[in-house]
């Protein structure tokens, strides 16, 4: 980024939160919490994320580790071609809709100020069946991997409180300099590169599931 004061600011346009719904998807019936809605009011911001939000599981979802979901909204025109619908504010379940801060920009371990808290972001979000059964696209969660418009998490270093109002002013880039979209890389696409797997393992930053995984990877490719 150039070292130009708005360059480290970032606007949320939006602040989403939903409660746990039930429905139904392939027949079965199903608990899910990415239906979320704009809201103008303050928020409390825990370390398990803001007040009023709800999920159904709690362990691929919510948590320390992945306290707020973050989805940028430069992604929504191109989703909103592939799915031919309007798509509103926290379309992907994300908590914050926020501008400028896409997958190739932020990196693992950096902190944000927000409102009253202080931020850091843990990992890349993965998409899963429930954003297929949301937009009623079953190939839907591999598109958006593929075209690595994920979104990342956010786990929070210090509690406070926020609202749509607020923006996301970056406090400390983390020097490994791993972007959301490199992550993303390994992960999904070049999943034998060892040093690229290393590298985020050096990470102490880097969320414990994704650490699980990756250090998982690592002892097959080594043949342990």
């Amino acid at each position: 980024m150039d070292k130009n004061v708005a360059d480290f600011v970032f606007p949320i346009l939006s602040v989403n939160i939903g409660s746990v719904q039930s429905g139904t998807y392939k027949g079965k019936e199903t608990e899910s919490g990415i239906g979320k809605s704009s809201v103008d009011r303050v928020l409390a911001l825990s370390k398990l994320g803001l007040s009023g939000d709800e999920q159904a599981d709690m362990v691929n979802h919510g948590g320390v580790d992945k306290a707020l979901c973050v989805y940028d909204h430069g992604h929504y025109s191109y989703w909103e071609t592939v799915l031919k619908r309007t798509m509103p504010f926290g379309s992907f379940g994300e908590n914050f809709t926020v501008s400028r801060l896409q997958e190739a920009v932020v990196h693992i371990g950096d902190v944000f100020e927000v409102g009253s808290a202080v931020v850091q972001v843990s990992q890349p979000r993965q998409p899963c069946w429930k954003l297929a059964m949301r937009w009623g696209l079953d190939e839907f969660p591999l598109l958006v991997t593929q075209r690595g418009a994920t979104g990342f998490y956010f786990r929070v270093l210090e509690e406070g409180e926020v609202w749509k109002g607020d923006t996301l002013k970056l406090k400390q880039t983390h020097p490994a300099g791993i972007t959301v979209a490199e992550a993303n890389r390994v992960m999904h696409k070049d999943k034998n590169d060892l040093e690229g797997i290393r590298r985020l393992l050096d990470l102490k930053e880097l969320s414990a599931s994704w650490t699980k995984t990756f250090n998982a990877r690592l002892e097959r490719l080594q043949g342990k």
